[in-house]
This record gives C-alpha cells, sequence and structure tokens, in this order.
C-alpha cells in the first residue's frame, strides 16, 4: 500500500514539475470574457489578464470573448470569440537567430496578428496553420478568419453571412498563403480567400472581403492611442 502511495505521489510530482518548467512565451495583456488554456497534457486553466501563456497551449474564447497575448519577441494576437488558437512552437533566443521559430495552429475562430522580433529576422521562422492553408508571413499584421457554418454573426461589407473558408486581410507587409492548391501573395491592403485545403487560394475585391475587427477596448494600449496596426488600416477597430 505504502508503496502505491509512493508512486502515485511520484506521478503527481511529475505532472507537476512538467507543467511549472514548461516555457513561458507570451502574457494576456487585455481580456474581455472567459479565456482558457488547455494544457498539453489536457488540463484547463482558467486565464486572466496577466496569465502567462506558455509553449504547447491551446487558447480558447469563449462567446463575446476577446483577448490580447504580448509574446516575448514582442508579437502580438488578439483572438475572437468562440476562437481556438495552438501555441505549437514559440522559440526565441536573442542571441541565436537561427533557432528561433514560431509555429501557430488556428483550429477555429479568427485572429489579428502582428510580427514580433522573430519574424522581422526571418520570415519563414513563422507560420500560421490553418483548416485550409499555411499562413507565411512578410513582416506582417494581419487578420485569418476560419468560417465552418459559424460566423453569422461576423459584419460583412455585402451584409450576407461569409461563406465557409479561410478570409486574411493584410494592413501592413505582406502573407503568403499555400495549400494543396497552389500558393498566393497577398500584399497590404488586399484580401484574400480559400474555400478548402484543395481550392487555391485567391485575391478578391474588398466587397467580397471579410475584414476581421476587434473592439478598441482590446485593440488599443491604454493610454497609447494607436491600436495595432491602425497607422494603416482600422481593420483593428469595430466596424
Amino acid at each position: 500500500m505504502r508503496k502505491n502511495w509512493r508512486l502515485l505521489a511520484l506521478m503527481l510530482l511529475l505532472g507537476w514539475g512538467s507543467l511549472a518548467y514548461a516555457q513561458v512565451v507570451g502574457t494576456v495583456t487585455n481580456l474581455s470574457g472567459v479565456l482558457t488554456a488547455r494544457h498539453p497534457d489536457g488540463s484547463v486553466r482558467v486565464m486572466g489578464s496577466k496569465s502567462e501563456v506558455l509553449q504547447g497551449d491551446t487558447l480558447i474564447t469563449q462567446a463575446n470573448t476577446y483577448a490580447r497575448v504580448k509574446f516575448m519577441d514582442d508579437g502580438e494576437i488578439v483572438l475572437r470569440p468562440a476562437s481556438e488558437l495552438v501555441v505549437k512552437s514559440y522559440l526565441y533566443d536573442a542571441e541565436k537567430p537561427e533557432k528561433n521559430n514560431v509555429a501557430m495552429g488556428l483550429v477555429k475562430g479568427g485572429l489579428r496578428a502582428v510580427t514580433g522580433l522573430i519574424g522581422k529576422r526571418n520570415h519563414d521562422a513563422v507560420s500560421f496553420d490553418t483548416p485550409t492553408a499555411t499562413i507565411g508571413i512578410r513582416g506582417t499584421h494581419f487578420g485569418a478568419l476560419f468560417c465552418q457554418n459559424d460566423c453569422g454573426g461576423v459584419p460583412t461589407p455585402s451584409g450576407a453571412m461569409p461563406a465557409n473558408g479561410l478570409y486574411v486581410d493584410v494592413a501592413q507587409g505582406a502573407v503568403v498563403l499555400t495549400n494543396n492548391g497552389g500558393q498566393q501573395v497577398f500584399q497590404a491592403g488586399q484580401f484574400g480567400y480559400v474555400a478548402n485545403l484543395n481550392t487555391p487560394p485567391v485575391i478578391v475585391p474588398p466587397t467580397q472581403g471579410v475584414p476581421v475587427t476587434m473592439p478598441q477596448s482590446i485593440s488599443r494600449n491604454s493610454p497609447n492611442p494607436q491600436s495595432i496596426g491602425s497607422a494603416r488600416v482600422n481593420a483593428c477597430m469595430v466596424q
């Protein structure tokens, strides 16, 4: 019996230890609503403002929740409601930039992202996987929204619900979308759409684009009046 208790205590210690020593890669800076982090071991933690984001976390926003995260290289991401983002890898070493790597996975919902130092040093070191395409960055501020019969409340220029697929809008720099159907570069001011994994990404006119918008309370750092990327585009503002 005593042996079993010792074994259980060792397992608990190893579990807590692995969580305690998991690498901190970012911090929640702005939060409106309920944000949770699911760790690789399956445990779930309710996040708050100033909560630490760990490598391997899956960040999940509930309905009506917006969350902003600042990462250790000064990159930033703002999540929309009902979104799920996996922080697959966030490796940053200021002294060894060749080892730096950022790999994110947008499972559902939408986000706005601003490139940090890693992406400025090496564009190829940053990527965002989605169900329909991989997003590469080129010194970028961009928005991404993946719709799967769940974008009924998303505002569009036409007022109609967005069709299923991935939408991107670029405020600064450029992004490149790649999937089984091909590859397409999107420059600042352009909108893109990818219907599915096997359909080529295409540039769409602004009247068919879906800008990913965020409330000013989340996208703006008080007392700094500037929002993320607001110098070039108002895509972070409520439309």
